[in-house]
């Protein structure tokens, strides 16, 4: 059974050295190492060889392992292990393949060809020659000749394009937009606004240029955002805070499996996804035995839709994680900083274009946080001349990646407690994307600007952020169902009582998807995955609630060809049965996609849950 919500926090110098033991045994859900990687390309290579193929790498994940082998090797580590595999999306001769190699016989067991809408991955490879087209080009050097600029101070970066009910495209393509440093290093306040750069990334040229308008560019005074560079006033210097944990830390690492405090589970890293935690479970004293919570969690989409209509603008709608990496746009964590004191690193791996290994060094870091919370405290005072007080404070354990995409940073946690909850939260930070105007001031504005006027030239245009995770939850196993409880008004009936009402709760299991789309905000619930095969002594269900966060919905209407792509937002709350290849919300290929391969889609599907 996949969860899959967007937009909600879940139940949902010197550094420290930990040991981290070499596992005896490769376990079947940990990342490709590098080693494996170049045998991917190798084995590829081989069926495709070079220069009579032209082939780039854009996906190389695992492919995942069959849940029910997984689970068995989880009980039985004697038992087979299951194959290692790798999943492969490759442009070969600019023809979309998908490709699924078996590391352990050394040979591809899958080639098919894609010939459906939408494409893979943006790899940096591409991105980077792109954005250096403009540079060398004679028509962008005019434009920027004849607004007084310097061409050395510029930078520039792509956005892809999205799908406006155009027929299908046959070119990977990007539009190039350009920015102007001279004094600052925050190239996104100040746009080169009016001229497009449209480029074929599988060509690498450029086959369209428009120099539509010229607006002032916005002032580069007061924008660096580096420390260093910042005048006065400064805020109030704060003295030092430390975390000392003079025994070490409480957690362990083996390989990729994280023990702490009663929790058990799996950390990988996906290009795509990010961190994937997996096969977490809490120990329970009482039943001396470990006892499974959830088979697998990711972020699944990140869908960014910008409300500006200009023409440099409008196709702004992009899909972070389906189009530029969650992963792959993960960037170093920096100690004492990004994590506290006490935080271990570790190292991540991708395949670049060319299939070869690319390391990212301490892209996750896990610590032990405590910050001053209580996680429970009473004081009893009931007994006459007697006071009973008991306090336990928080500590948590967190595991840490931060995700650059573009003009945005994204801290994306997870959060594992002792009482048993797991909180997933992303904090956002970074910089505005911004769109140069003429306005100077408010009263001058008379026309629909889409966002806020923010500084002479600058408008912060509107834009939303739908985070989506895949939650495949196994509570106490994995036949799991999804119930929603209502709190409901009753009337107090042959005045039994002198009160007029109470409430109630009502449940209701989920027995279609239909049942179990749900807009949070609209009403009072409680969401629980539960076990009805297994009971508590009291004879109450076993399960998990998830407790929602910030909640937001889409206000674009349905038809609305960028809502058509998002519309696995069009509820906080989807469930649906468990199928392995429907992993990513907005589709496996999201750059120019139709919305014909979304879990709005896949909902339709079926009848019933499984």
């Amino acid at each position: 059974m996949a969860l899959l919500p967007n937009s909600l926090i879940l139940l949902l110098l010197s550094t420290l050295s930990i040991i981290i033991p070499a596992h005896q045994h490769q376990h079947p859900l940990d990342s490709l190492t590098p080693a494996e990687f170049s045998k991917v390309r190798a084995i590829v290579h081989s069926s495709y060889p070079i220069p009579s193929h032209a082939t780039a790498f854009h996906y190389v994940g695992l492919e995942d392992p069959n849940k029910l082998t997984v689970l068995s090797w989880l009980k039985d580590q004697t038992a087979k292990t299951p194959p290692r595999q790798a999943f492969v999306i490759a442009r070969i001769n600019q023809t979309t393949h998908e490709i699924t190699v078996d590391l352990t016989v050394n040979k591809i067991v899958s080639d098919k060809l894609y010939d459906g809408y939408g494409y893979p991955l943006l790899t940096f490879e591409e991105q980077i020659a792109a954005n250096a087209l403009p540079l060398k080009y004679a028509p962008f050097l005019e434009s920027i000749r004849k607004r007084g600029l310097k061409i050395e101070e510029v930078v520039c970066g792509g956005f892809t394009v999205g799908w406006y009910g155009e027929e299908r495209r046959k070119k990977r393509i990007v539009r190039v937009m350009c920015y102007y440093l001279d004094g600052t290093v925050n190239a996104y306040t100040r746009p080169v606004e009016g001229v497009t750069v449209t480029v074929d990334l599988e060509e690498t040229k450029i086959i369209g240029f428009k120099d539509r308008l010229t607006v002032p560019i916005p002032k580069g005074e007061g924008t660096d955002y580096r420390g260093s560079k910042q005048s006065p006033p400064f805020l109030a210097q704060l003295k030092g805070i430390t975390m000392v944990q003079p025994d070490g830390p409480s957690f362990t690492i083996d390989g990729h499996r994280i023990r702490w405090a009663n929790w058990d589970f799996h950390l990988s890293f996906d290009s795509r996804a990010g961190p994937i935690i997996s096969l977490a479970s809490i120990y329970d004293l009482q039943k001396q035995k470990f006892r499974q919570v959830l088979y697998k969690g990711f972020v699944s989409e990140l869908f960014v839709p910008y409300m500006d209509l200009t023409e440099e603008w409008y196709y702004r709608t992009f899909f972070d994680a389906g189009e530029y990496g969650y992963g792959l746009c993960a960037v170093p964590l920096e100690p004492f900083s990004d994590c506290p004191e006490n935080a271990v690193f570790m190292d991540a791996y991708f395949a670049g274009q060319n299939g070869m290994p690319v390391n990212m060094p301490d892209v996750f870091c896990i610590f032990e946080k405590h910050a001053g919370d209580i996680t429970w405290r009473h004081t009893e005072t009931i007994k006459p001349g007697e006071e009973i007080r008991e306090v336990r404070p928080e500590v948590t354990l967190v595991v840490r990646m931060v995700s650059t995409v573009g003009n945005y940073d994204y801290i994306n946690d997870w959060e594992f407690k002792q009482s048993g909850s797991i909180k997933v939260t992303v904090g956002l930070t970074g910089l505005l994307e911004v769109r140069g105007t003429v306005y100077t001031h408010n009263d001058q504005i008379k026309e629909e600007v889409y966002g806020t006027l923010l500084a002479e030239n600058t408008v912060g245009a509107h834009h939303d952020h739908f985070l989506t995770y895949h939650l495949d939850l196994d509570v106490d196993g994995d036949a799991n169902s999804f119930v929603k409880s209502n709190l409901q008004m009753t009337r107090v009936a042959d005045q039994m009582s002198p009160r007029k009402s109470f409430w109630r709760v009502v449940s209701e299991t989920a027995k279609t998807e239909s049942d179990a789309r749900i807009r949070l905000g609209v009403e009072q619930a409680d969401l629980l995955v539960v076990n009805p095969n297994k009971r508590t002594d009291m004879g109450n269900s076993i399960g998990y609630r998830l407790i929602p966060g910030s909640l937001t919905r889409p206000v674009l209407s349905d038809d609305d060809y960028s809502q058509i792509r998002g519309a696995f937002t069009n509820y906080n709350v989807w469930v649906t049965p468990y199928n392995k290849s429907e992993k990513w919300a907005g589709g496996l290929y999201a750059d120019q996609s139709r919305g014909d391969d979304t879990l709005a889609r896949w909902s339709l599907r079926y009848s019933g849950i499984g």
